[in-house]
C-alpha cells in the first residue's frame, strides 16, 4: 500500500517554479503527495495561489492571507479582497500571516496590525489560521491569545522554536507544522527531540517549497531547489524521531491534516 502525504505549505507561485510548475505538481502527486496547499502570502500571490488550485480540483488547495514581510503593502481593500478569495471552495485556510522579527521587512507596528486583522477575518469565517512566527514570540502570544476562544483552529507552521515556546502553542491549543529543518543535522538537532513532544493528532508536514530543501536528501537537486516530492523523505525523518513506522505517521498526519483544513468533503 502506497503511503499518502499532505504538504500543508508549499510556496507554488514562487518565481523559481514559473517554467516547471505543473511537473512539480506531477512529480509530487507520482511520489505519493496527494495533496499540496499553496501558501498565500500577499494579494497578488494569494489570488495566484486560489486560481492555480481551482485547476487541480480535490488534489491542490489555497490559503489566503498577508505575510508579514508584506504587510507594508496593504490597504484599506485588503481584507475585503482576502474575504473574497475565502468563499472559493479551494480556498481553505487563512495566512500566512504573523510576525517576523528576524528580517523586519515591514515595520512590526504594521506587521502586528494585519496580524491581528488576519485572525479576526478568520473568526469572522470560522475558517483555520496557518500562523507565521520568527523571534516574536512575546508579541505573537499576547495577539493570539484574546482570540483563542473565537478562532477555528491555528497552526504555527514552519515551528523551529524552543521547549518553552512549543509548550505554549500546544497549551492554547494549536497544531504545528514541521518541515524539511528536522533534517538539517547542524540547526535542526533540537527538532529532533522536540517533535516527540507533539500529540501526534497535532502533527502535520510541509516542505515550505522552494526553501528548506532538506540536507540529507540522498540525491540534492542541483538547484538547491526544495520541492513537495521530498516530502515522504520528510515525513521518514519525522516517523523516526517518533520511533513510529512511516505507515503510521503517514496516516495519522493525513487524517489530523484533512480534519483541520475540512478536507474530507473533497473526494480525495
Amino acid at each position: 500500500m502506497t503511503n499518502h502525504f499532505i504538504d500543508i505549505g508549499v510556496n507554488l507561485m514562487h518565481r523559481s517554479f514559473d517554467q516547471d510548475r505543473d511537473e512539480v505538481v506531477a512529480r509530487a502527486l507520482a511520489a505519493g503527495v496527494s495533496s499540496l496547499l499553496l501558501t498565500g502570502t500577499s494579494e497578488r500571490n494569494s489570488e495566484g495561489a486560489a486560481r492555480y488550485a481551482k485547476k487541480f480540483p480535490g488534489k491542490l488547495f489555497a490559503t489566503a492571507g498577508i505575510h508579514p514581510h508584506d504587510t507594508r503593502n496593504c490597504t484599506a481593500h485588503t481584507i475585503d479582497k482576502l474575504r473574497q478569495l475565502a468563499k472559493l471552495p479551494q480556498v481553505v485556510a487563512i495566512g500566512e500571516c504573523g510576525l517576523d522579527y528576524n528580517r523586519d521587512f515591514s515595520p512590526r507596528d504594521v506587521q502586528r496590525k494585519w496580524f491581528e486583522e488576519q485572525i479576526q477575518l478568520a473568526c469572522e469565517l470560522q475558517m483555520p489560521l496557518f500562523l507565521h512566527e520568527r523571534e516574536a514570540h512575546y508579541d505573537f502570544v499576547r495577539i493570539m491569545k484574546p482570540y483563542v476562544g473565537s478562532i477555528n483552529k491555528a497552526v504555527v507552521h514552519c515551528f523551529t522554536g524552543s521547549l518553552q515556546e512549543l509548550q505554549v502553542y500546544l497549551q492554547l491549543g494549536f497544531y504545528i507544522g514541521i518541515t524539511g529543518w528536522i533534517c538539517d543535522e547542524r540547526r535542526g538537532k533540537h527538532l529532533r527531540e522536540l517533535v516527540k513532544r507533539i500529540p501526534l493528532d497535532r502533527l502535520m508536514i510541509e516542505t515550505d517549497a522552494p526553501f528548506l530543501t532538506p540536507r540529507d536528501l540522498p540525491v540534492k537537486p542541483q538547484d538547491g531547489r526544495n520541492e513537495p516530492v521530498f516530502l515522504p523523505h520528510i515525513a521518514t525523518t519525522v516517523a523516526a524521531c517518533l520511533g513510529k513506522s512511516v505507515e503510521e505517521v503517514a496516516e495519522s498526519m493525513t487524517r489530523t491534516t484533512k480534519e483541520f483544513f475540512g478536507l474530507n468533503e473533497f473526494n480525495m
